[in-house]
């Protein structure tokens, strides 16, 4: 249980991420931060088991709103585990154009995919594999994945 994540809330509510158990423990020692939801009666020394945190102090977060670093689990999370094809779950990320013809691993160019899919798709567009793209690509601000 100490080596998960736990959400991190700006003094205004809104979330700038996760942080790792042992930094929210730390920030709550040292009275930045409070507990704003809990793991059921469990306690550290006399603070709750902390599932969510809430800064005491506003942050100004410009940098939220910057475009977000291209990753896998960015494409999933912004996709929210959705396959672009069918609609059902998710697992593996699918490039539109592929990698082979030019196509390069960008928040444009990429979409989640639920494997059966990815492999229909192969080597090819979407034309060609005669599979429609249900979403449209975009590219995602931090703030944008740290809410989903």
């Amino acid at each position: 249980m100490a080596n998960t994540h736990v959400a991190l809330l700006n003094a205004s509510f809104e979330p700038l991420g996760k942080v790792t158990f042992q930094h929210a423990v730390r920030m709550l020692f040292r009275e930045v931060a409070l507990v704003e939801e809990q793991h059921g009666d469990r306690m550290i020394g006399p603070h709750p088991w902390p599932r969510v945190i809430r800064l005491v102090r506003y942050v100004a977060a410009h940098w939220l709103y910057r475009p977000a670093g291209w990753s896998r689990n960015g494409v999933l999370l912004r996709d929210r585990h959705t396959c672009a094809y069918c609609g059902h779950h998710a697992t593996t990320v699918d490039h539109v154009l592929p990698l082979s013809r030019g196509g390069g691993s960008t928040w444009l160019n990429t979409v989640a995919a639920c494997a059966s899919c990815n492999h229909r798709k192969a080597n090819r567009t979407p034309a060609e594999a005669r599979l429609r793209l249900r979403i449209t690509p975009f590219v995602p601000t931090r703030a944008k994945l740290a809410a989903v």
